[in-house]
């Protein structure tokens, strides 16, 4: 386990989310299989993914997926080409509560590698609050999807 941590700022610069769209503020942990990071800005009323005045727990998978994603840069090192992702399914996911706006305190948004090549990677995901399982579920991650 990697136990340096990485602040917004080192998020960003690692993602294609920019401003309020980048939803992470930290990673805690980190290990070529796994990755866990803090977010906090979920209670804010002006979060980008705001619906009807309220932030659903679906929007979960989009904190997971970035996780995924400074995951992924971290494991490449420093010295690697930024390489681009696509989500392209969620299975297996369980909402278990219906949203994410009215929890007071971090949110943990974890990852797990399950399996991959240089090209597809398949990751476990949760995001958990206080110690409770908010979302769960698998995403396949196509990486370079241009250049398929």
């Amino acid at each position: 386990m990697t136990t340096s941590t990485l602040d917004r700022e080192g998020i960003a610069a690692r993602i294609p989310h920019q401003g309020s769209m980048c939803l992470l503020d930290a990673v805690t942990e980190w290990s070529p299989s796994h990755i866990v990071c803090r977010a906090v800005g979920h209670t804010d009323p002006a979060h980008p993914l705001r619906a009807a005045g309220r932030l659903g727990v679906s929007s979960g998978i989009e904190y997971a997926a970035q996780a995924m994603a400074v995951h992924g840069a971290l494991v490449a090192g420093i010295d690697a080409a930024p390489r681009q992702g696509y989500l392209t399914s969620v299975r297996g996911a369980t909402l278990h509560v219906g949203r994410l706006d009215d929890l007071e305190g971090p949110l943990d948004v974890r990852a797990e590698r399950l399996s991959g090549d240089a090209r597809n990677v398949l990751y476990g995901f949760s995001v958990h609050h206080a110690g409770r399982c908010l979302l769960e579920g698998r995403a396949a991650v196509v990486l370079d999807a241009d250049s398929l």
